[in-house]
C-alpha cells in the first residue's frame, strides 16, 4: 500500500497499460522475401545447397564494398591497357583484379568532356554488388527510378551535380543479366598520385554517376 492508502496489488495487463510496450507485431512478408524463401527450401530439400552454405554466400555478399568498384577505376586510371580491356570487356578485366562477376555480364562506361553517364534500373534494383556492395536505399526508390530516366540532369543537380548543357547525358537501364559501372573522369590535379591514393577518391556515387570524384 502506498502512502496515499492506495494499493498496488491488484492484476493488470502492462501490455495494455503500455501500448509502446506491447509487442510490435511484424508485417507479413512480401513475395519477393517469400519467393526468396521457397527457393532457399527447395534448394536444400533437393540436396543442391545446404543451409551453411546459402549463410556464407549471403554473409560474403553482404560484406562486399564499393572499395572493390575503386580498385577497378584506379587501376583504369593508371594503366591505359588494362583502361582499353575494361571498357572492352568489364567482366575479364575485373577477373584480373580477383573480382568475379559470376553470370553477370559487366558493362562499363567511361565518363568523357562531352559524356557523362548515370546508371539506374527501371524494372527493380539490378546493381553491380560484386563491385559496389549493397545498393543505397535511394537507388531502389520509385522516384529514382522513373525520374532518373525523364529528368536526368534534375536528378543529378539535387546530388549536388551540374552537367553543362553542351555535355551529353546518357541513361544506361540495367537488367537482370547486365549491369552497370560509371568510369568516371579523373579529377585533374592527381597527376601525382598512386593507384593507391586515387582509389581513397572513387565513391560508390561516382561509379553510379550521381556524382564526380572530388580532386585531392
Amino acid at each position: 500500500m502506498s502512502s496515499d492508502g492506495h494499493t498496488h496489488d491488484h492484476p493488470h495487463d502492462d501490455a495494455a497499460a503500455h501500448p509502446a510496450h506491447a509487442a510490435v507485431e511484424e508485417p507479413p512478408p512480401g513475395y519477393y522475401a517469400v519467393m526468396q524463401q521457397a527457393v532457399e527450401a527447395l534448394l536444400i530439400d533437393k540436396g543442391i545447397l545446404s543451409a551453411d552454405e546459402i549463410r556464407r554466400a549471403v554473409e560474403a555478399m553482404d560484406s562486399r564494398t564499393p572499395a572493390q568498384g575503386a580498385r577497378v577505376v584506379a587501376r583504369a586510371w593508371t594503366d591505359p591497357g588494362f583502361k582499353a580491356r575494361l571498357l572492352a570487356d568489364g567482366t575479364a578485366a575485373c577477373r584480373e583484379l580477383g573480382i568475379e562477376m559470376g553470370p553477370t555480364r559487366l558493362v562499363v562506361v567511361e565518363n568523357t568532356p562531352e559524356t557523362h553517364n548515370l546508371v539506374v534500373c527501371t524494372l527493380c534494383s539490378c546493381y553491380p554488388r560484386m563491385v559496389l556492395g549493397l545498393p543505397p536505399d535511394w537507388y531502389k526508390s520509385r522516384a529514382y527510378r522513373s525520374r532518373a530516366v525523364r529528368e536526368p540532369r534534375a536528378v543529378l543537380r539535387e546530388f549536388g551535380t551540374e552537367i553543362a548543357e553542351d555535355v551529353a547525358v546518357r541513361v544506361h537501364d540495367s537488367t537482370a543479366d547486365m549491369r552497370y559501372l560509371v568510369l568516371p573522369r579523373r579529377p585533374d590535379g592527381t597527376e601525382g598520385l598512386d593507384e593507391a591514393a586515387l582509389t581513397g577518391l572513387v565513391t560508390r556515387d561516382c561509379m553510379i554517376g550521381v556524382t564526380v570524384p572530388a580532386p585531392s
